[in-house]
């Protein structure tokens, strides 16, 4: 047996060597369109400083990196709390994924692609919000409360120019209408292209916090999106429209 483990010792290592590779790509992969690289560049720049500072004799210098250093781990945690929700989430839903697949309460959803198709079809600007799992409460700005059935009539009017909190994002939770006019956080991705509004900003900023489900109505184009994960999915027409959010949420989060 021991003369297999030392036969096998290039095998051992190839298998090291490939996990740990594994591991550096879906690292990549997870930091890709964040602001993560530019913080770990500057953490490393840090561990230089330190270990130059110690070799150097500054005792000032390596005396404070020490002391960052030795709260490393609350500092990455603080840093990279939403990126740690998004990959939680991200695992989450891969493992729920067929759960959520199932067929969701159909009238809210029918509600939602009338309201979206009319509103597209005036070139009307629009942001709603469906909640899921998680809160979206911690993430919302300003905002009016309002208690209101899910209809394609109420969604419309709020979002026509003259009413008075059509600047900002319907909030639908647990099956009702619960606020309006709330603004989102911007995402920070710069990989986003350019040529999209803050509206589309604002859908992906949030959905990359949050497991909530964010449609868009362009009020240049007229086009439907919707974001989910930190992923925006454009040009749906009604159709696409229910079939993604028949995907997307689960009648437990429509009542």
């Amino acid at each position: 047996m021991t003369d297999l483990l030392k036969n096998s010792g290039w095998l051992l290592d190839l298998l090291d060597i490939a996990l740990v590779g594994f591991i550096i790509y879906r690292l990549i992969l997870f930091l890709k369109g964040t602001l993560a690289p530019r913080l770990i560049v500057g953490l490393a720049i840090a561990l230089a400083c330190y270990v130059a500072g110690r070799f150097a004799g500054l005792q000032t210098l390596a005396w404070i990196l020490n002391s960052f250093l030795g709260s490393l781990i609350i500092v990455l945690v603080i840093i990279f709390q939403h990126d740690i929700r998004r990959a939680l989430f991200n695992l989450s839903r891969s493992r729920f994924g067929a759960e959520d697949a199932r067929e969701a309460t159909p009238a809210i959803i029918d509600e939602l692609v009338v309201a979206a198709e009319t509103l597209a079809s005036k070139r009307i600007g629009a942001l709603i919000v469906i909640e899921r799992a998680m809160a979206v409460n911690p993430f919302l700005a300003v905002g009016t409360e309002i208690d209101a059935k899910v209809t394609s009539e109420i969604i419309t009017s709020i979002f026509l120019p003259y009413s008075p909190i059509h600047d900002g994002a319907v909030i639908i939770q647990r099956g009702k209408l619960t606020r309006a006019g709330c603004f989102l956080p911007i995402t920070q991705n710069p990989e986003v292209a350019k040529s999209l509004g803050s509206r589309h900003r604002a859908a992906i900023g949030l959905s990359e916090m949050v497991d909530a489900v964010v449609m868009v109505v362009s009020e240049e184009t007229g086009i439907i999106s919707v974001a989910v994960g930190g992923r925006l999915r454009r040009n749906l027409d009604p159709a696409t429209l229910r079939r993604y959010l028949k995907r997307f949420l689960d009648p437990r989060w429509l009542q």
